[in-house]
């Protein structure tokens, strides 16, 4: 089997938490070439934790995480972005008091400058919006412009893999749907995309299969089109449950 047979991400068994405090459970899930996939779940249920693990964040402790075959479980982060994998934070995901185009360039630092430039230019292309606000600090920009700012920076490093963390997380509706179309647009750059989602419909409207977790395993999978008609799903995990 060549590499790019593999899953891009192939988790199984996988357990880890924070210190010794275990929140994840013997989690098995997998994310083919070019999917959007959808992690959900209520508060607190390990959502979160799991891309931590996967990206060297939180503490690994056992089970196989594997990139295009590789095993990369409890791998230190500079590694995994070497191997074309990226993450954006839900918070403290820009340096405020630098520039959008500072920001930028943090997130290529050691690259030469022509392709540095390159990279930049690419990512402003997908992030139009960023283009009139170069110069200003990134304080200066509304939650979405942020957002914006964050998954292109990321972009620098040019992954072939994106782990996102609740990116529509206090947005605007408009900006919400903005953040997710873009996120789905970057597929037709050759990326991959794993997120973790509050906003449950919107992002599932977008993607190709759905993992809901509960208390820090995974309870159910399936396409995001049946999760997004499955009665009893939409009543406990999509917020329409009608009061009795």
């Amino acid at each position: 089997m060549s590499r790019s047979d593999f899953p891009i991400l192939e988790v199984s068994g996988l357990e880890g938490g924070y210190g010794k405090v275990q929140i994840m459970n013997n989690v098995d899930l997998y994310v083919d070439k070019g999917e959007f996939v959808t992690v959900i779940g209520p508060n607190g249920c390990g959502k979160s934790t799991f891309i931590k693990i996967i990206f060297g964040i939180a503490t690994y402790y056992k089970g196989s995480v594997k990139h295009k075959g590789q095993e990369v479980s409890g791998w230190r982060t500079d590694s995994l972005v070497n191997r074309g994998i990226a993450y954006v934070p839900q918070v403290d995901n820009v340096f405020p008091s630098l520039s959008v185009r500072e920001n930028l360039e943090m997130g290529g630092i050691s690259l030469p400058t022509p392709v540095l430039e390159n990279r930049i230019d690419r990512a402003l292309d997908m992030f139009e919006d960023l283009k009139p606000r170069m110069n200003d600090v990134a304080a200066s920009l509304s939650g979405g412009q942020r957002q914006m700012l964050a998954i292109s920076r990321a972009l620098i490093c040019d992954p072939d893999f994106l782990l996102l963390d609740e990116p529509t997380a206090a947005l605007s509706p408009l900006y919400q749907q903005q953040i997710i179309e873009r996120i789905d647009a970057l597929r037709s750059e050759g990326i991959t995309v794993l997120i973790v989602e509050q906003n449950a419909r919107l992002s599932l409207s977008r993607s190709d299969r759905g993992y809901i977790f509960s208390n820090g395993a995974v309870v159910h999978t399936a396409p995001a089109s049946e999760i997004l008609v499955d009665p009893q799903i939409n009543e406990y995990f999509l917020g329409t449950k009608k009061d009795e």
